[in-house]
């Protein structure tokens, strides 16, 4: 059937061109996107509109038709009486939906009220080879809808929302820090080695070079190296490769947006995430009240404040803090039937066990907007450790609806303890942990010129896009997700 109407359509190309008309056109003059011609006037005249028709209802002398993008829809008038019998059969016989179509005429409001253009000339745009579906069922066709999301985004107004919403996130954040007083910056994709977060990473190699080489995880090594070479405030809206599980919550290409500033600390930029979060939900949903999981949360309101440790006693009854040893910790999530479902759960060091527990345990029952702080610091090789509390470092993270969403540092600058770190990592990973550090040298290198005080946060876009419209997955808050071939 699709194959027949596909050879019908290519038929009336066939005609249409006979008939002297230009099946492809250059170009078409628009003076109204369709959304904003739908707000003007009723008697607004040399309105010039385009778009694909999404509908037509055909009667005896006159059309209604549908023009839709991104932006919206507007209904249009076609009356054989105001075009003439040619072009009013021609649209008749050769036109139908899917094509695109160009239109001049004047407004005015039906007896329904809903804006409507009256035709006055029209201009075939482009045919359509391929029938559009008539209903797109994105519960029951996931995997259509994510292989040729241009149907979902054409059909689905959920999807359209959601992903004109992350353009304004974007949008909002840019402007945020560029007010702020950060420069923005562009980092290298492809690195020898695989630093700024604990991930497998994807590997390539470089004809030219002879060598194999990582695409990055993280964009934090070099943006440090611009704070060694006398940047103060730096951000990257970066695309990062992780090697890892699929999951709801995760994906393998995502857009990271890190930041850093000289002379802060963690706190400062505890301060400055909440600002930062208040003005992207005003700019892109005029709110600052979410409704999450059917629960509806102001972010106005104060965020809590809660310790690694103490989320994790509260979870589980295990104080992390008795188990020096990740061996030990292991029996006693063992000992205590906690199933923590990983594969490699004996080779895991003590850093990535307890993220582990606090992954399984404890992260789905944050909801509402909380501040993860003292993070052990067998889990952060670049954070700086507490004045007070050498075994915890000067971190946080923000968990909304089970979802870590901004992770931040008062970074570690003595380049002699991160050399010793960074040694420990590379023993955990020859040990098997392939989720460990690598060793860096050349940013060791980098550090041993001296750095400053330094405050780092960094957030997945599509992550925080998925918690502030309270999506199901992860896929649905990237333009084109990954599937398989």
């Amino acid at each position: 059937m699709d194959n027949e109407q596909r050879a019908r359509r290519i038929e009336k190309i066939a005609t249409l061109r006979s008939q002297g008309i230009s099946t492809y056109p250059e170009k078409f003059s628009v003076n109204y996107q369709l959304d904003k011609a739908a707000q003007l006037e009723d008697g607004t005249s040399g309105v010039s509109v385009a778009g694909r028709i999404m509908s037509i209802r055909n009667f005896r002398k006159l059309s209604f038709i549908t023009l839709s993008n991104i932006h919206g829809s507007l209904q249009l008038l076609l009356k054989r009486e105001e075009v003439g019998d040619g072009p009013f059969e021609q649209f008749f016989e050769l036109v139908e939906i899917g094509d695109f179509i160009g239109a001049k005429g004047r407004m005015y409001s039906t007896k329904t009220a809903e804006k409507t253009l009256r035709i006055e000339s029209l201009e075939f745009l482009g045919k359509a080879l391929r029938t559009l579906p008539e209903k797109w069922h994105g519960l029951s066709n996931v995997e259509l809808r994510y292989r040729q999301r241009y149907l979902d985004l054409m059909m689905t107004k959920d999807t359209q929302n959601r992903l004109l919403a992350r353009t304004k996130m974007v949008r909002a954040i840019r402007r945020f820090f560029e007010d702020k007083e950060f420069l923005e910056v562009e980092t290298p994709v492809l690195q020898h080695t695989s630093s700024g977060a604990i991930a497998e990473p994807f590997t390539t190699f470089h004809n030219a070079l002879d060598t194999k080489l990582n695409l990055r995880i993280a964009p934090e090594t070099y943006l440090k190296r611009l704070i060694v070479a006398g940047f103060t405030k730096v951000f990257e809206f970066a695309k990062c490769f992780r090697n890892e599980g699929i999951s709801p919550q995760h994906l393998q290409e995502f857009t990271m947006v890190e930041d850093y500033a000289a002379y802060w600390n963690y706190q400062d930029t505890m301060k400055l995430m909440r600002e930062m979060l208040l003005n992207v939900l005003e700019q892109t949903f005029h709110t600052t009240t979410i409704t999450i999981q059917g629960q509806a949360i102001d972010f106005l309101l104060e965020w809590e404040v809660v310790s690694f440790r103490d989320l994790i006693l509260k979870d589980t009854g295990i104080d992390i803090e008795l188990y020096p040893d990740a061996k030990d910790l292991y029996q006693e999530t063992q000992r205590r039937n906690l199933q923590l479902d990983h594969p490699d759960i004996e080779s895991l060091g003590r850093g990535n066990f307890i993220d582990l527990l606090y992954k399984k345990m404890c992260r789905p029952q944050l909801i509402k907007p909380t501040f993860l702080i003292q993070h052990p610091i067998d889990l952060s090789p670049l954070a700086r450790a507490n004045d007070h509390h050498p075994s915890m470092t000067d971190r946080f993270q923000l968990v909304v609806n089970g979802a870590e969403i901004i992770n931040a540092y008062s970074e570690l600058v003595d380049p002699l303890e991160q050399r010793k770190r960074l040694e420990e990592q590379a023993l955990l990973k020859n040990n098997g942990d392939v989720e460990a550090m690598e060793m860096d040298e050349d940013y060791l290198i980098a550090m041993e010129y001296g750095m400053p005080p330094i405050s780092g946060w960094g957030f997945g876009i599509e992550r925080l896009l998925m918690v502030l419209t309270d999506s199901d997955t992860i896929k649905d808050c990237v333009l084109f997700p990954l599937t398989k071939k």
